[in-house]
């Protein structure tokens, strides 16, 4: 690693990102991978831009099946995303089977997540590591009043709503 990458990575560690799980079912099968490059593109039509490494054995399966679930997780679900991090070895078949996943679905969509944006890869882009992926958004459900689960300084961290400054004290 170049000492510019080394640099990259540490200046990344600070950069608060939302932790998320990005779900695929198909043809080319069913897969979950634990993302923190999720971001918003455009609301016409409503577009997320998708970060994922070519190297993981689950890029082809997303890119193939070209339909997936970003699901934002809550802070009560620290443990999802070590499973689907792979920090846990739980076999990747064995995490759809519990009861946090709305079956009703085509792509696996968390019951309990704070969001759930389901949609179309578009278009992809190759740029390094990784591919980013351009994903159409046709279905949307938020859960509101439960704090954020995000990704900082190399842990997870609690993210509560509560503003720093009340509504309507800076004028």
């Amino acid at each position: 690693m170049t000492p510019n990458q080394s640099d990259f990575r540490e200046a990344m560690a600070h950069l608060p990102a939302a932790v998320n799980i990005l779900t695929t079912n198909g043809p080319n099968g069913r897969c979950g991978i634990t993302v923190s490059a999720v971001c918003s593109v455009t609301d016409d039509p409503p577009t997320l831009l998708v970060c994922v490494n070519r190297g993981s054995a689950m890029h082809d399966v997303f890119r193939a099946n070209g339909r997936v679930c970003v699901n934002v997780l809550g802070a009560d679900q620290q443990e999802l995303a070590l499973h689907f991090a792979g920090a846990t070895k739980v076999p990747m078949a064995e995490r759809f089977t519990w009861d946090v996943w709305d079956r009703t679905q085509d792509v696996p969509v968390l019951k309990d997540a704070l969001v759930t944006a389901v949609g179309t890869i578009k278009d992809a882009v190759s740029m390094g590591s990784h591919s980013v992926l351009f994903v159409d958004i046709d279905r949307i459900r938020t859960r509101s009043g439960s704090p954020s689960l995000v990704y900082f300084n190399r842990s997870f961290h609690r993210l509560d709503a509560a503003p720093l400054v009340p509504e309507g004290a800076c004028t």
